[in-house]
C-alpha cells in the first residue's frame, strides 16, 4: 500500500509521533474525507475481502464502502504508520434486538499501552478514539462512551435524549479479515441485511453530516437538518458533486 497516496487523500502528513492527537486527526479527516456508501452492494458488484482491492476501490477510484473496506484499509494504515492496530468484530443493536452477531468490522489501537477503539466504518457515528473506561467523550455528532459489561466485552453507547443507547458490543479479540467472509457475504446479498434495500451514502462534515437515502438528501449542521427529494438524475449528480463518485 502506498502510505503517502492514503495520506494525501485524507490531507493529513505523516508524522513520527504517534499519539492520541495524531490518531484522533486521521480518524477525523477519514470520516470528512472517504464516504461510507453501499452503491457496490446494491448494483451486485461483489465485494471480497482483500485489502488490495480496497485499495483500488477506495484511493484508486476515488469511491468509499462499508465496515469491511473502510475499517479494514484504515486498519492497515494504522499499522504500517507505526501503530498498534487490529480489528474487532462487534454485534449492532437493532431498536428490536441484535443484528448478525460479529457482523461489523471495528479496529482497537493501543496508544501508550491504553486500548482506544476506532471506528470510521459505522456511518453516524463518534469521530475520536473512545478509550474503554467508561469516559465520556463529545463531538458533533454526539455524546458517546464505552461502557464494560464483564467478561472484557464492551458496549459503545451514545447519550440520546438523556438515556445511554447501546450502538453495539465488542471484545478486545484480534480478528482477520478472513473472519468476516460469512457476515460480508451475508450484507451484501441477504434481504434480511439493511445494505441490500437502497442506496446510501453519508459522510461528515466539520459541523455535521450529509447523507442521501434512496432518493432523499439529509444535511445535518449545529443540530439542525433539512431534507430535500431527488429525482433519478438529481441523485447521480447530487453523488458526483457531493461525494465525487460516478456510478
Amino acid at each position: 500500500m502506498k502510505i503517502q497516496e492514503y495520506l494525501k487523500r485524507l490531507s493529513v502528513p505523516e508524522e513520527k509521533k504517534l499519539d492520541l492527537r495524531y490518531l484522533t486527526k486521521l480518524q477525523q479527516s477519514h470520516m470528512e474525507k472517504i464516504p461510507f456508501e453501499n452503491l457496490d452492494v446494491t448494483r451486485n458488484v461483489p465485494i471480497k475481502l482483500d485489502h488490495n482491492s480496497f485499495y483500488e476501490k477506495i484511493l484508486i477510484r476515488n469511491r468509499g464502502g462499508f465496515c469491511y473496506e473502510l475499517n479494514g484499509l484504515f486498519q492497515l494504515l494504522l499499522s504500517e504508520l507505526g501503530f498498534q492496530a487490529h480489528l474487532i468484530s462487534c454485534t449492532v443493536k437493532k431498536p428490536d434486538g441484535w443484528v448478525r452477531e460479529d457482523s461489523h468490522a471495528a479496529i482497537l489501537v493501543s496508544v501508550d499501552h491504553f486500548p482506544y477503539l476506532v471506528d470510521v466504518g459505522f456511518g453516524d457515528s463518534v469521530r475520536q478514539p473512545m478509550p474503554l473506561t467508561g469516559i465520556e467523550k463529545t463531538d458533533v455528532s454526539g455524546t458517546y462512551r464505552v461502557k464494560e459489561i464483564g467478561n472484557e466485552t464492551y458496549d459503545l453507547e451514545k447519550l440520546e435524549y438523556g438515556q445511554w443507547k447501546i450502538l453495539y458490543r465488542f471484545s478486545e479479540k484480534p480478528k482477520q479479515l478472513h473472519h468476516f467472509t460469512d457476515a460480508c457475504l451475508f450484507n451484501q446479498t441477504s434481504p434480511e441485511s439493511h445494505f441490500t434495500h437502497d442506496d446510501l451514502a453519508t459522510i461528515a462534515t466539520k459541523n455535521g453530516r450529509v447523507t442521501l437515502s434512496g432518493l432523499t438528501v439529509t444535511k445535518s449542521e449545529n443540530g439542525s437538518k433539512e431534507k430535500m427529494e431527488l429525482n433519478e438524475k438529481e441523485k447521480s449528480d447530487f453523488l458526483l458533486e457531493q461525494f465525487q463518485i460516478k456510478i
